[in-house]
């Protein structure tokens, strides 16, 4: 029933990159119903066994961030407004992280979440280049399932650092070439979202590759890089110019201070701030907060976000679920700490253009690098035993009795004697 249980979490991870595929008006309905079957289904598996995982002082931060949430909200006229869909989703995420510890507590497991990810990235990547090669005239931006570009990039983007580290050191084929080829395919759709933000989240996640290869046999860092490189290539080769130049423009538009026409809304956030900087204006209240100053957008930055809502205390709650995160990193072995500190780092870069702060694929990154440091290493394969190998009597000069191990040397002198 365990794995059960864990193959209704496998598939709701899997989900998270094209939930936006399949959905009925305003409900992600794949991952809403994969994700409640799963919690059901756990919680039954519980229920049986009576037994719980020791949570770690991780899953503690999240539990005080998601009630401070509750309590912002329930102080922000709840009465007229209600508790806003985003705390809610606090609350899922919070039982996500849960189901993740409780079901994956093998390293082996939490690898095979990772690889439910990259599939399922590779469902939106080749769905966006079927949009654009169906409608590439009629749109200047894609998306799978219509959905926003830069929230898909950078789903995708989280993905690449995911695909080499599996597809160099996973023992499963299948997985292994899909991984590689998702190097490929990933950022072709990448490029067709012409997301600026999503393009630096890429290459940051793109860090492994030098930052790995010295851990490698030679034919694997032949066949990554030729991989990699097969990726540009594809990258520039089909990508539209128009979507190559605002690619090209990242570096002018950072430097003009634009960011994509956020430096207004995150001025306007500082200011509202510092009107209440102690304890926010409460759980999904950013636009009321920036309304005064002339801005009705959200935060488009997920620190300023929670900064605003939630105070300077709820920023301390949150940035401790990253700390914490951050120092179970930190103890993992050479290899795994390499590719931990990249995906971090990526994911902590996707958070900075967009409202992210409830994004599910920002807590699930969380809870399996947490796992993966508490995961117990793979033994080493014992050899197979064997039975004593039996000793040949020998016989003792002198009395004649009979011992056991080798006949001791006659030395020259005494076969001298004898003679």
């Amino acid at each position: 029933m365990n794995s059960f249980a864990y193959g209704a979490l496998w598939f709701f991870i899997f989900s998270l990159p094209w939930e936006r595929i399949l959905t009925v008006p305003g409900v992600y309905i794949v991952t809403k119903a994969s994700g409640a079957f799963a919690l059901a289904v756990v919680l039954f598996v519980v229920l049986v066994s009576g037994r719980l995982r020791r949570l770690q002082p991780f899953h503690g931060a999240a539990l005080v961030f998601v009630v401070w949430a509750g309590i912002r909200a329930l102080l922000t006229d709840y009465r007229r407004l209600g508790f806003p869909g985003k705390y809610w989703t606090f609350v899922q995420l919070l039982l996500v992280l849960w189901m993740i510890w409780e079901l994956a507590p093998s390293r082996g497991r939490l690898l095979g979440l990772l690889s439910a990810y990259v599939l399922g990235a590779y469902v939106a990547a080749l769905d966006t280049i079927l949009l654009f090669r169906h409608k590439g005239e009629m749109m200047r931006r894609f998306a799978a399932g219509g959905g926003d570009p830069n929230d898909l990039a950078n789903l995708l983007a989280l993905a690449l650092p995911m695909a080499w580290y599996l597809g160099m050191n996973y023992r499963k084929p299948f997985v292994v070439w899909a991984c590689r080829g998702y190097l490929i395919v990933g950022l072709l759709a990448l490029g067709l979202t012409g997301s600026r933000g999503g393009m630096v989240a890429a290459m940051v996640g793109l860090g492994i590759v030098p930052w790995t290869l010295t851990q490698l046999s030679a034919g694997k860092r032949v066949l990554g890089t030729v991989f990699i490189c097969a990726g540009v290539v594809v990258l520039f080769a089909y990508t539209p110019t128009t979507l190559i130049e605002r690619l090209a423009s990242t570096g002018s538009d950072l430097s003009a201070g634009q960011v994509g026409g956020r430096g207004r809304i995150w001025l306007a956030g500082i200011k509202a701030f510092a009107q209440q900087p102690f304890f926010g204006y409460g759980t999904g209240m950013f636009k009321t907060a920036v309304n005064p100053f002339g801005v009705n957008q959200v935060a488009h930055n997920a620190f300023l976000s929670v900064l605003v809502e939630q105070g300077l205390v709820g920023l301390v709650f949150y940035l401790s679920m990253f700390g914490l995160a951050f120092l179970a990193v930190l103890n993992l072995r050479s290899v795994d700490r390499r590719f931990a500190l990249v995906l971090y780092a990526a994911t902590i870069v996707t958070m900075l253009p967009l409202t992210w702060e409830d994004a599910k694929a920002v807590w699930f990154v969380l809870g399996a690098l947490v796992g993966l440091r508490h995961a117990p290493l793979p033994m080493l394969q014992a050899p197979p035993w064997r039975p004593p190998r039996p000793v040949p009597l020998r016989r003792e000069a002198g009395i004649g009795g009979l011992a056991r191990g080798p006949a001791a040397p006659t030395s020259p002198g005494r076969l001298n004697a004898r003679d």
